[in-house]
C-alpha cells in the first residue's frame, strides 16, 4: 500500500501536511521524513521542496519524489539527486489559474502604467497619466508554452489580448500562434508588446533574457518574469529600462531570493517587485494534486508533469 513520506517545508510543517492529507485521503498513510525511526520502503513516495543533499541521497530507493513547486531545477542541479527515481512537478487547476490571474494583473498594470499611479499615490501627487490602449490592441508573447504557459495564453486570449507563444519545439495551442525554435525567436519578439517569461530553468535558458534579447522587442515594451530569476540578467533589464527600450517590468522571481535591502530593483521607478507569490496553490489544492499523482502512479499511469531529467523539466 502506498505511503507518503513528508519532507516539504521542514519538520515544523509535517503535522499540518499530515492533517490535510488525512482530511482529503484518510486511507493514505503518511509519515514524517524527520522521524528518527523511519525505515524507508521501495513503494514510498516523498513530498519535498528543498531537501538537503544527504536527504536526496537517501531517496534513491523510493517509488517517486513529488515536489511542491512547479520548478524542480534546484533538485536536478544537486549531484545527489537520484535521477532514476521519477520526479513529479506540482500542478493542478488552481496552480495554473493563479498563474494566469497574476499574469493578467501584471499585463493590465503594464498596459495602464499602474506603476506610475502607485508612485504618485505614495508622493500624494494627482496627475492624469491616461492610457487609451486596450487589451485588444496589445500583443502579449509568452516564452515557455508548457502546461502553465499554454493555460496562461488561453486565459489572456479569452480576456481579449492578442497572444502568441514561443517554445523550443513545435506544439499546437488552439487560438494561439506558437513560434518554435531559435530561428523563430526574432520573429516572435518583433511583435510583442508585453513579454511573459514562463520558461523552465535549464542550462540553455539561464541568462537567456539579456540586453540583446530585450532590444529585439518593440520600443517601450513590458516584461513579466514569472519563470525563474536566473533567466533574467537583471543588470541588463535595468539598462534597457534606463535607456527607454522597455517601458516597465513586473518581477515575481529574482536572484537572490529574498531580494536584499538596497538592491536597485527595489527602487527602480519602472519595476514592480512581488515576493514569489504568483502561483502558490492552497494547501488543500496541493494535497489533492499529490493524491491524484500517487493514484496515477499506483495504476501505472504517467503523470502529466513527470519530469524529464535530460531536458531539465
Amino acid at each position: 500500500m502506498a505511503r507518503l513520506i513528508i519532507s516539504a517545508d521542514g519538520p515544523d510543517s509535517v503535522a499540518g501536511w499530515r492533517a490535510a492529507f488525512h482530511h482529503v485521503a484518510p486511507d493514505l498513510e503518511t509519515c514524517s521524513w524527520y522521524d528518527p525511526d523511519l525505515e524507508l520502503r521501495a513503494d514510498d513516495y516523498a513530498l519535498v521542496w528543498t531537501p538537503s543533499s544527504a536527504d536526496l541521497a537517501r531517496m534513491k530507493g523510493l517509488r517517486a519524489i513529488i515536489c511542491t513547486g512547479a520548478g524542480v531545477n534546484h533538485l536536478l542541479d544537486d549531484p545527489a539527486f537520484p535521477a532514476h527515481v521519477p520526479l513529479v512537478r506540482m500542478g493542478g487547476d488552481q496552480t495554473a489559474a493563479l498563474m494566469a490571474d497574476y499574469v493578467l494583473w501584471a499585463a493590465l498594470g503594464l498596459l495602464r502604467d499602474a506603476r506610475t499611479w502607485a508612485l504618485q499615490q505614495a508622493a500624494e501627487v494627482w496627475r492624469n497619466n491616461r492610457v487609451s490602449r486596450t487589451c485588444a490592441e496589445t500583443r502579449v508573447g509568452i516564452m515557455g508554452m508548457g502546461h502553465l504557459g499554454a493555460y496562461v495564453a488561453r486565459h489572456l486570449h479569452h480576456v481579449g489580448f492578442v497572444v502568441s507563444g514561443w517554445r523550443r519545439s513545435a506544439r499546437d495551442v488552439p487560438g494561439i500562434r506558437v513560434f518554435a525554435g531559435d530561428a523563430a525567436l526574432p520573429d516572435f519578439l518583433r511583435d510583442v508588446d508585453v513579454l511573459v517569461n514562463l520558461l523552465p530553468s535549464t542550462t540553455q535558458t539561464r541568462g537567456m533574457i539579456n540586453y540583446d534579447l530585450l532590444a529585439q522587442l518593440p520600443r517601450g515594451a513590458g516584461l513579466i518574469n514569472v519563470g525563474r530569476g536566473n533567466h533574467l540578467v537583471q543588470a541588463d533589464l535595468v539598462r534597457a529600462l534606463d535607456e527607454g527600450l522597455l517601458g516597465g517590468a513586473v518581477l515575481d522571481v529574482t536572484v537572490p531570493e529574498p531580494l536584499p535591502a538596497g538592491d536597485p530593483l527595489w527602487r527602480h521607478e519602472r519595476i514592480t517587485v512581488t515576493p514569489h507569490v504568483a502561483s502558490e496553490a492552497s494547501r488543500e489544492a496541493q494535497v489533492r494534486y499529490v493524491v491524484d499523482v500517487i493514484g496515477q502512479m499506483e495504476r501505472n499511469e504517467r503523470p502529466a508533469l513527470l519530469c524529464d531529467p535530460g531536458r531539465g523539466y
